[in-house]
């Protein structure tokens, strides 16, 4: 799907539990969705698509947090994260995005790298949780710059930037949160220069090779899981 719909996509539970893949496309696109996936329904958009949209997008009260779209009112007792997801991926309501929120707010406070920023929501919730310096990583334009925009808009200072996670070379930090795919996250765990590293963005029944790192605690969320992983010192 990513192939068919590079702007972007929903996930969302059908009826009978599964997963659900909505795109908004044209004729064409229809076309090509079905050439791809065959089980394809299909329905006219109508002109109030735009307020549907943003309808689409809820605010998350996790913890101490506010998670929500700038359309939408912050809880005045908890901690407000804006985020604006543009054409990059990250709102906050992922469950993937849930579990690293919640082993976040229970590590100690240090420096941090967000391996993937996607729209830069564990970057920015990080830094309003005490996180710094801050460091935010994509490999998508359109990320980096929803990223830095939405840390504009919350008020908080990241070093936000372009890099191939499987190539460049990785900047130092205490914490590193990686909410990408599980074969990404084998890939990066070893050229990670940080002591923790909080990863999501596979299944629950993923086997995850997180060789040279002591697991130190895991949870799971609706079939995902997050593993947060601590490097053995001495």
């Amino acid at each position: 799907m990513l192939a068919l719909a590079p702007d972007g996509f929903e996930e969302r539970t059908a009826a009978d539990g599964g997963l659900e893949i909505a795109v908004y496309t044209d004729p064409e696109g229809e076309a090509a969705v079905r050439a791809a996936f065959g089980d394809v329904a299909s329905a006219p958009v109508g002109e109030d698509w735009a307020e549907r949209w943003r309808d689409f997008h809820q605010p998350v009260e996790l913890g101490s947090l506010w998670i929500g779209p700038p359309w939408r009112e912050p809880a005045p007792e908890r901690i407000a994260v804006v985020v604006d997801p543009g054409r990059a991926f990250g709102t906050g309501a992922h469950d993937t995005t849930r579990l690293c929120l919640e082993q976040l707010e229970r590590l100690p406070r240090g420096s941090l790298l967000d391996v993937g920023c996607g729209s830069g929501v564990l970057s920015i919730a990080a830094a309003r949780l005490g996180y710094a310096p801050v460091t935010a990583v994509d490999n998508d334009a359109n990320a980096v710059e929803a990223t830095r925009e939405n840390a504009a808009r919350n008020d908080v200072v990241l070093d936000v930037g372009m890099a191939d996670v499987l190539v460049d070379e990785l900047p130092r930090a205490e914490v590193a949160v990686a909410n990408v795919s599980l074969a990404v996250v084998a890939a990066v765990l070893p050229r990670l220069r940080t002591g923790w590293a909080v990863v999501s963005g596979f299944r629950a029944e993923d086997a995850l090779d997180a060789s040279g790192w002591e697991p130190v605690a895991r949870a799971e969320r609706s079939g995902w899981a997050v593993e947060v992983l601590r490097r053995p010192t001495g």
